[in-house]
């Protein structure tokens, strides 16, 4: 699904964000948090415009859960990350002791479109 974006496309920013972990029981837990425990409904509820969320398969940072979202600017970004932590969810799932300590290593990375990008 593409992105719902109607900004110029020199101000967009795409985030990719890595999640590693210690074991993979302990990023199995992650997993189950993004997933059971509801942060990619949030993401959704939120409008995060979610390119990809996947499991790296190969590679030194491993075991690592990774996904991509993208905002019209880093103003938007920034209010939809802020109304993420404030969100009532956030604060309950982050609360919750199964989820606790499953990451280790937590790495974002910040991706402008080339204008021949489609999107």
């Amino acid at each position: 699904m593409l992105p719902k974006l109607n900004g110029p496309k020199n101000e967009r920013i795409y985030e990719l964000r890595s999640y590693e972990s210690y074991t993979e029981k302990i990023y199995q837990n992650k997993v189950k948090m993004f997933n059971a425990g509801g942060e990619v409904k949030l993401f959704s509820r939120l409008g995060f415009n979610a390119v990809f969320y996947g499991d790296v398969i190969s590679g030194s940072h491993m075991p690592n859960l990774m996904y991509m979202t993208t905002f019209e600017n880093k103003a938007s970004r920034d209010a939809h990350w802020k109304a993420f932590v404030d969100s009532e969810a956030w604060k309950k799932l982050i609360a919750d002791p199964q989820y606790m300590n499953n990451v280790s290593k937590n790495t974002s990375y910040f991706l402008y479109p080339a204008e021949f990008s489609d999107i």
